[in-house]
């Protein structure tokens, strides 16, 4: 369609489109799509976007696909931005608004770097894919391989969500458990890639998982009649997600669709690992490993990221931050805001509102702006954190009153 070229993130080395490319070859930096924005602006506006059906591939001028006949889709894209009025207030941000990425195929906003990496690789023909994941990739990479007919191998730590697993194994993934943490799978998948010739997808060890995520950002833009919010929180593991709504931002900047005024992206990690909130503290430009992740969040637990880099310049560029917030800060803003707006969100999408509430009390948001979080998948995928009791009933008991009494 419109790539001009395939640029590196870090030493701007130019690759010609319609190749299979992985790191730079100079550098092992990643690589990310470039677009002759000025013929993008000739061929399409943003009324014409308006008036295309609800999917990330209305965005499709922005996106690498060249022939329609290979787009892979399960009807991923245009999730809701929902008002969270009644929490919002009781943290002091009225304006408070989730953008939920439950809600799309697989249950997770995987499925949009899952939708473009796959469509992709089928049109590069590739046959075989082989990935390390916390989880929910696995997932998404997996269904949409399926879809497409190409081979998926899929690698995870051995205590990822059992959900996680069976989607891997429903859709007929190659499945490996590890013992270890991601960075672990990482480095027995770049093993098994490099002996047989399979097609390296992970994290941004492609340059096209990072074009379906980054409709994230245009989704924003286009839902908000094209005026950003003046935050947006993110809850940061591999970092593709804050990388790639910055890089939407700045081609809808380039475009003319928004003004030159960029939300402040704020990066949240947990407390228990948390390499990015150390880095942007230290005014640093690239994180140091973190020694020993301790935090139960499976999407947080990334003691480095390869595009570290790129997510403390998306912060850096923004004037925006990072904030590290407690296991137990997420688990109890899941709690909350399912009780308080009837939203069941992951344990990684509740660190964002957790961070808001802390950014919130410390002025660093003030109560006119307006905040969007990001929630990257669906609570139900994430049963083990929620405990409750409840009275069982004899046939003759009878349930006691309590209508006055106030929701806990």
């Amino acid at each position: 369609m419109y790539v001009s070229h395939i640029e590196c993130s870090k030493c701007s080395a130019r690759y010609e489109p319609g190749k299979i490319l992985q790191l730079c070859g100079q550098c092992q930096s990643p690589v990310w799509v470039r677009y002759d924005l000025n013929a993008v602006a000739k061929a399409v506006d943003r009324e014409k976007i308006r008036g295309r059906a609800a999917s990330l591939w209305r965005y499709r001028e922005l996106l690498p696909v060249r022939d329609d006949a290979n787009i892979v889709s399960l009807g991923e894209g245009m999730t809701p931005l929902v008002p969270l009025g009644r929490i919002g207030k009781s943290i002091g941000l009225p304006n408070l608004l989730l953008k939920d990425e439950g809600i799309i195929p697989t249950g997770s906003f995987k499925a949009r770097g899952a939708a473009v990496g796959v469509s992709m690789a089928k049109e590069l023909g590739v046959k075989t894919l082989c990935m390390p994941t916390a989880g929910n990739a696995g997932g998404a990479w997996s269904a949409y391989a399926a879809s497409a007919g190409l081979n998926s191998v899929i690698l995870m730590p051995a205590d990822a969500q059992e959900i996680n697993k069976k989607e891997c194994a429903v859709a007929g993934a190659k499945l490996y458990f590890v013992n270890g943490i991601l960075n672990d799978a990482g480095v027995i998948a770049g093993k098994a890639v490099r002996k047989h010739g399979w097609y390296d997808a992970s994290t941004l060890k492609e340059p096209y998982r990072i074009e379906g995520k980054k409709t994230m950002g245009l989704e924003i833009a286009e839902q908000m009649h094209w005026r950003v919010p003046d935050v947006i929180v993110y809850p940061t593991g591999g970092g593709v997600g804050i990388i790639a709504i910055h890089k939407a931002l700045l081609e809808l900047r380039e475009l003319g669709w928004i003004a030159e005024k960029m939300p402040r992206l704020v990066a949240v990690q947990s407390s228990a690992c948390a390499p990015i909130p150390k880095a942007w503290q230290e005014g640093k430009l690239e994180s140091e490993y973190w020694q020993n992740p301790k935090t139960t969040i499976p999407g947080l637990r990334v003691p480095k990221a390869l595009g570290d880099f790129l997510v403390l310049r998306a912060i850096y560029d923004t004037k925006g931050c990072g904030v590290a917030v407690s296991d137990e800060e997420a688990y109890a803003a899941q709690r909350q805001l399912a009780r308080a707006e009837g939203c069941f969100i992951c344990p990684e999408g509740a660190a964002a509102l957790a961070a808001a509430a802390q950014l919130a009390k410390s002025n660093w948001i003030q109560p006119h702006e307006s905040v969007v979080l990001l929630n990257t998948a669906a609570g139900l995928k994430y049963p083990e954190t929620v405990g409750f009791n409840a009275p069982v009933l004899e046939k003759t008991d009878e349930i006691p009153d309590c209508s006055g009494e106030d929701r806990p």
